[in-house]
């Protein structure tokens, strides 16, 4: 193997390890005839290729060490940058990471620089220098709480310089105060087998230590009540706080459970929870920001959250209620997400760094050099970079029925637009095919199956539950698409009442619930956005438009769920809740029709619905013949529908039509 290739394969296998790296953190090079091949800024170790390493000439960094810099952090830092973007060889692009001077100290081929909770329970402990010299002795390099960049990378020369003096050797083993650790090899056998041994006598250091072993707690609240309540007002307030607009998009995501538990779910919080309120390392200030806001129950969440915009400048990416669970807010999932693993790092690093004396957090000058240093702020921006805005852009919408059918369509072309998509259905394992399916094709987060349970629109707590499941995972909801439903043929003589009570259970009474549960949140958003628009919106039928024969319990329940629609439309105007209906025509290709035992073709040509059928293929040519555009409705012309009511600010109370003509307002 080449040394390009490993260098991909051991960077791809620690940086796809939690216990190493996380949020795409941690750095790797190699060095070859005067070439230094750094990970670029804002890539992930997990996935990195080729292409994410930046070729430097190294000469051209070690010069950097001999050169003067301005004292003031903004110009030295601003000078030492262009410096490494001018050591990258000419032809090649990207932006090195700003430590590629310290991946250029060490000799060694192979450079490995990690921030693993474990270790940053030594790095982060009060007595984690003296714990350092007792573990490794002369073999490893400390260095005290040091800016990064440049100046992080002048100590460490001089640092280097006395330990070669002292032992006569190039040093392999680098710590850094609230940190992390380089290990430096000329083989990959001998990089991994440095940070066993790191990692192998710290651990054993804290396994001896009953507070810093304990392990995670994973009890479940007893009551969701007020995070449901929390999470919608955080969430629009930090949209708010980041786009300017009370449509803004966003999502503050949930946790109640894990390393937080033991510091936040407790009687005396004030206590508990003194090693959160301040970082332990950049990454956390990057991801995490300063200092979380740890809400009062006292006081209005908005007045809240814009007293911490007026502290700090900037609003909270953490947001604590005590006793309770932790939120985090982005302007993505994959953000929000990031900012909660990063702050459970942040409690084991203070549960591990009891071994070590307690923690030791990063002082307030140092948190505001990181919190104003443009470097960081160009990873971040990098790590989270997207594309153009889309039509459903960080919309957070739940659709029922979504295991097949329109449902499943919708919910696909809702994650195609952008938009966020908690998959409700009675058949639980086709939301969770579904969802795994669209997670793959854009990104993990995008889709949520309410944890693979079966939700039952025509049962109150089932509709609840799946509502609830959406807003602690995205932090609210923007979009209602009430699709689940299910069309039983038969006419006056062969209907019965129990088949006439299960078609308006889930096609009536379900929409009901779900307009029902779903307005409880939009509401709440609304008391923090006061001109928030969000929607309801039922998947209705050109069967709510017209009779249908031989199908009056189908068309029944539809022509109720429109009188619905517009009663819900005027009871919740005053709130911004837009409420219409979408009524398809016949999707000829989809499962209710298609379904060769249960579908519509087979119970209308048993029904004698269709005069001279003898076959399903009668059947069909008879219902395409009943369309001016010739076809059957596909789920494209319906999401085209949906996406327009979405957008459009003017328009409630409305049925419609996607019908090719067939049926037509009057």
């Amino acid at each position: 193997m080449n040394m390009m290739n490993e260098l991909i394969a051991f960077s791809n296998r620690y940086g796809g390890d939690a216990r190493y790296v996380l949020a795409g953190g941690g750095n790797t090079s190699a060095k070859s005839d005067g070439v230094m091949y750094v990970k670029a800024s804002g890539t992930r170790l997990s996935t990195i290729g080729e292409s994410g390493f930046v070729a430097m000439d190294r000469a051209a960094l070690m010069a950097m060490f001999d050169k003067d810099y301005p004292a003031e952090d903004a110009r030295r830092e601003a000078d030492a940058l262009a410096d490494m973007m001018a050591a990258v060889l000419p032809g090649k692009s990207g932006r090195p990471s700003v430590e590629c001077m310290l991946h250029a100290l060490f000799p060694h081929r192979y450079v490995l620089h990690l921030h693993p909770a474990l270790v940053n329970g030594m790095t982060c402990g009060r007595d984690g220098e003296a714990a350092c010299r007792g573990l490794f002795g002369q073999d490893a390099v400390w260095i005290p709480l040091t800016k990064p960049g440049y100046t992080l990378a002048k100590v460490c020369a001089e640092a280097f310089s006395a330990s070669r003096r002292d032992t006569g050797r190039e040093p392999n083993l680098l710590f850094m105060q609230n940190h992390g650790v380089i290990v430096a090899a000329e083989t990959v056998a001998e990089l991994d087998s440095l940070m066993e041994m790191v990692t192998r006598h710290i651990g054993e250091r804290v396994d001896s230590n009953p507070k810093a072993y304990a392990p995670d707690a994973n009890e479940p609240l007893a009551s969701f009540d007020m995070p449901l309540e929390t999470a919608p007002a955080l969430r629009i307030l930090y949209a708010k706080a980041i786009t300017g607009s009370d449509n803004g998009g966003a999502v503050a995501a949930f946790r109640a459970k894990g390393p937080t538990e033991r510091y936040v779910r407790t009687s005396n919080f004030s206590e508990t929870i003194q090693p959160l309120l301040k970082p332990f390392n950049p990454d956390q200030i990057v991801y995490c920001k300063a200092a979380p806001l740890v809400l009062n129950g006292d006081e209005s969440i908005e007045e809240q959250f814009e007293a911490y915009i007026g502290l700090h400048g900037f609003p909270p990416k953490m947001a604590i209620l005590p006793g309770q669970c932790v939120f985090a807010m982005g302007r993505t999932k994959r953000e929000a997400d990031t900012a909660l693993d990063l702050f459970d790092d942040a409690a084991r690093i203070a549960r591990y760094a009891e071994a070590f004396g307690g923690y030791l957090p990063l002082t307030d000058e140092f948190t505001q050099f990181i919190l104003n240093w443009e470097v960081e702020n160009y990873r971040q921006g990098v790590s989270f970079s997207g594309g153009a805005a889309k039509r459903m852009e960080g919309k957070v919408c739940v659709v029922t029925g979504a295991a097949q059918g329109f449902g499943e369509g919708i919910a696909r072309a809702i994650a195609r637009e952008g938009g966020y998509v908690a998959l409700a259905d009675m058949n639980g394992a086709g939301a969770s095919r579904v969802a795994a399916s669209i997670n793959e094709q854009y990104g993990a987060g995008t889709a949520y199956d309410i944890e693979g349970l079966n939700i039952n629109v025509a049962d109150e707590e089932s509709v609840a539950r799946a509502v609830g499941e959406t807003v602690l995972t995205y932090g609210g909801l923007d979009v209602m698409v009430s699709c689940a439903g299910i069309a039983i043929a038969g006419g006056l003589d062969t209907m019965t009442l129990d088949r006439f009570n299960k078609v308006t259970a889930v096609n009536y009474a379900g929409y009901y619930l779900c307009a029902k549960y779903a307005a409880q949140v939009m509401k709440r958003q609304r008391a923090a956005a006061p001109t928030r628009v969000a929607d309801i919106i039922e998947i209705n039928s050109k069967s709510g438009l017209e009779g249908s024969k031989a199908n009056f319990a189908y068309a029944g329940s539809k022509f109720g769920g429109i009188g619905l629609t517009q009663s819900f439309a005027m009871e919740l105007a005053e709130f911004g809740v837009k409420v219409n209906a979408v009524c398809p025509g016949n999707l000829l290709d989809g499962p209710l029709w298609s379904d060769p035992e249960k579908g519509l073709f087979r119970q209308y040509l048993e029904a004698g619905k269709v005069p001279g059928a003898k076959t399903v293929a009668d059947v069909r040519a008879f219902y395409e013949a009943k369309v001016p555009l010739g076809r059957g409705c596909t789920v494209e012309d319906v999401a085209r529908a949906l996406f327009y009511i979405v957008e459009q600010q003017y328009e409630t109370g409305q049925a419609l039509p996607v019908t090719g003509g067939q049926v037509m307002l009057n």
